[in-house]
């Protein structure tokens, strides 16, 4: 991937920041709608749009909203309803809500919004509290085959990506994935505090999620979900002999019935952001992916997605 170096580092001692920032600036002020509580992946990838937008100086001002639950679905009707025709409107969402919104057999879904940017992609992680005697992810195959309705596992929303993780690696256990002892939380926040205390036997989430927890030792990586190593120390579930490779991606999305100039104007704000030094920072310190795409081949990613999501769902019994 290529990005454009920032100007700012190099025009800062001329003393011409301010009309450098004032020339890049795409919004005086931006609403950026988090259908999920802070702390977890959409909320993380707001609050990093806000950093690199307002060190770069293509945003003013960012006002957030978070309205969580039912991955995304409870947010969503609100999203859709308040902002309509707002053209200074952004809602974050992604893979989860995909899910959520079969699983729940809701009558809207982010078919309803206007497709912006897909930004990042991220492997999941399987974590177990410090204290936990399960010390490998084989002793937690072993107590998943053995009695999965007995291991509890905290995650996101019903039907998400961590629901979907949890049900492959059940029926790669040669369990039924029906099984899954699966506790949904509205989001990362209130998943960790009960991972943290101990509510639960087990946790999956995103590697960002809980990197700072894991890093502090307050929690125990057992594997990640993509295809590489995320830390040298954490091996993936394909190599540990559980065949799962599974991803969460996440981007932005503009308002129902803002015209075609609207939406450009903020595709071209994403497509700014995503050139920063700032946004390659993020996404080094963060350990996402970058996985940005918009236009037309967004447009198609997003349908083959869901079908695709459909029909994993349906082989789990989800649907």
């Amino acid at each position: 991937m290529t990005h454009r170096r920032s100007l700012i580092a190099a025009t800062a001692a001329l003393g011409v920041l301010p009309r450098i920032a004032l020339a890049q600036q795409r919004f005086a002020s931006l609403y950026m709608f988090v259908p999920a509580g802070p702390g977890g992946g959409w909320d993380g990838l707001g609050r990093a749009i806000e950093q690199a937008a307002r060190a770069s100086g293509l945003v003013g001002t960012l006002q957030f909203e978070n309205v969580g639950g039912a991955g995304g679905m409870v947010g969503l009707p609100r999203f859709l309803q308040q902002r309509r025709g707002r053209a200074d409107a952004l809602m974050v969402g992604g893979s989860v809500m995909v899910g959520a919104a079969l699983t729940n057999k809701t009558p809207i879904s982010l078919q309803n919004t206007v497709a912006v940017a897909r930004m990042t992609e991220e492997a999941g992680v399987i974590i177990v509290p410090a204290n936990s005697p399960i010390q490998n992810i084989g002793q937690l195959a072993d107590a998943l085959k053995a009695n999965p309705r007995a291991v509890s596992v905290a995650g996101g929303s019903a039907g998400g990506t961590d629901h979907i993780i949890l049900g492959l690696m059940l029926q790669k256990l040669g369990r039924q994935p029906r099984e899954a002892s699966f506790v949904a939380f509205p989001g990362g926040g209130p998943a960790q505090a009960a991972i943290l205390g101990g509510q639960v036997a087990a946790g999956i989430s995103g590697w960002s999620e809980f990197s700072e927890q894991i890093k502090a030792g307050r929690v125990r990586a057992l594997a990640t979900t993509g295809e590489r190593r995320l830390d040298s120390a954490v091996p993936t579930l394909k190599e540990s002999g559980i065949d799962v490779v599974a991803t969460n991606w996440r981007g932005v999305f503009g308002a129902p019935g803002i015209n075609a100039t609207q939406r450009q104007a903020l595709v071209d704000l994403m497509t700014a952001i995503h050139a920063t030094e700032a946004w390659r920072r993020i996404l080094e310190d963060r350990g996402w992916e970058d996985a940005f795409l918009t236009g037309p081949a967004f447009d198609q990613f997003l349908d083959r997605d869901r079908s695709e999501t459909e029909g994993v769902l349906k082989d789990l019994g989800l649907a």
